[in-house]
């Protein structure tokens, strides 16, 4: 805040109240187009240290929350942000929890092994006693992390936020938070 408030004029407090007075109007979503079935979206799942105990559990002895986050593969926008789940929660069932799963569609969604019986393109594996997988596999898996790896480039490009780095929101706070980095991102890519 004290950098914005010389920006635009007015004392860091100033900026500070503006802010977070229009912070929930950043958070919302603008209506989208439904996502059909030759499109690809990427999901993932990040962990978001949080202050705030009521959304948040312990895993690594820090308080997190798992949001969701859905990319577009082509033009690498986020087109939406999941409803944070405690942090000691599986991604497959934080996927579901947090209604990123009816964001996507009838898309095709490819996602790490973590997704497994939700219905998104999980890379191959080796079977029971196998030790190495077979050419072809390994060429589509070496074409899916190319692919996953938009999703945690954006999730880069958001953590440098410092709004992510330590949410200090309450409540409803944390997705408004990640919701107004999410759009901030686009906007930086859109230019």
């Amino acid at each position: 805040m004290r950098r914005l408030g010389p920006l635009f004029g007015v004392s860091h407090a100033a900026a500070h109240r503006i802010v977070d007075r229009h912070s929930p109007f950043l958070a919302l979503d603008p209506p989208r187009a439904k996502l059909r079935a030759g499109e690809v979206v990427i999901s993932d799942g990040t962990l978001v240290l949080t202050r705030d105990r009521e959304v948040a559990a312990s895993k690594n002895y820090r308080f997190s929350t798992n949001l969701q986050v859905m990319v577009h593969a082509d033009t690498h926008l986020v087109l939406a942000v999941g409803r944070p789940s405690p942090g000691n929660r599986n991604d497959c069932r934080a996927f579901a929890e947090s209604g990123v799963d009816t964001a996507c569609g009838d898309a095709t969604v490819p996602a790490d092994g973590a997704y497994r019986g939700t219905g998104a393109l999980i890379p191959h594996c080796r079977a029971v006693g196998q030790v190495e997988l077979v050419a072809w596999k390994e060429e589509h898996n070496r074409d899916h992390r190319r692919v996953r790896a938009h999703v945690e480039h954006v999730f880069s490009r958001m953590k440098n936020r410092k709004a992510l780095r330590n949410c200090r929101r309450k409540g409803d706070g944390v997705f408004r938070a990640v919701s107004a980095v999410a759009r901030m991102h686009d906007l930086a890519l859109i230019g």
